[in-house]
């Protein structure tokens, strides 16, 4: 099991780093990723907050926490100097909250983080067939959510994505230690946004692959 978009206290979630990657240990985990939300405000104490936890946790626990920021509600000419500067402050993964129907996100966040080639579309919504392109083209995970609300368009993503060869991912959104996907629940989640069960074990894969390009931390 792998999850890249997950939350801690360093923004609206439940637990310390130490106790989100332990939870998740549990259930057999090789990798997880906190990706609380961000902006210009705290992205400069959030990456090395995170960073700090990774090299100490990682060399003592079998789930490797990879370090991350979801871009969240942040105006989309800001998404592309943003996703440069989590990356320059060493943010291993950057996701980018986008268009999912639940909230008030602004129009062409999607676009604009698949153009600033960040490596998560969290929740996309009503993604259209040229942003999923975009997506494939740039080789961009599109999320099939596990969390109520944003994964209300799960089917619609999964159809675009079909129809382009865009990767999918699917991720928790775990904001709490019971919102972590089990294996089974994870494979629910797929087979719910009409995924066959070759076409789930890609999403796997790709999730994989992608951790696996990621520079390594203690």
């Amino acid at each position: 099991m792998i999850d890249l978009h997950t939350h801690t206290f360093f923004s609206d979630g439940a637990l310390v780093p130490a106790e989100h990657v332990r939870r998740v240990e549990v259930l057999g985990y090789t990798a997880i990723a906190i990706t609380d939300h961000a902006d210009s405000s705290n992205i400069h104490f959030l990456i090395p907050a995170l960073l700090k936890a990774a090299r100490d946790l990682n060399p003592h626990t079998t789930t490797r926490l990879i370090v991350g920021v979801e871009l969240t509600h942040v105006p989309p000419a800001l998404i592309g100097p943003l996703t440069q500067e989590s990356r320059a402050l060493g943010a291993q993964l950057v996701v980018v909250h986008g268009e999912t129907p639940v909230e008030p996100v602004a129009p062409g966040t999607n676009r604009a983080a698949l153009e600033a080639g960040v490596d998560v579309l969290a929740h996309p919504g009503f993604i259209t067939e040229a942003e999923a392109k975009l997506a494939a083209k740039n080789n961009i995970l599109l999320e099939l959510s596990g969390r109520k609300g944003h994964s209300l368009t799960n089917g619609h993503v999964a159809r675009m994505a079909a129809l382009t060869n865009a990767p999918l991912a699917i991720n928790a959104d775990a904001h709490a230690p019971g919102d972590f996907l089990t294996a089974a629940m994870a494979e629910t989640v797929g087979m719910g946004a009409g995924l066959s069960r070759e076409q789930y074990q890609t999403v796997r894969n790709n999730m994989a692959a992608l951790v696996e390009r990621l520079p390594s931390i203690g």
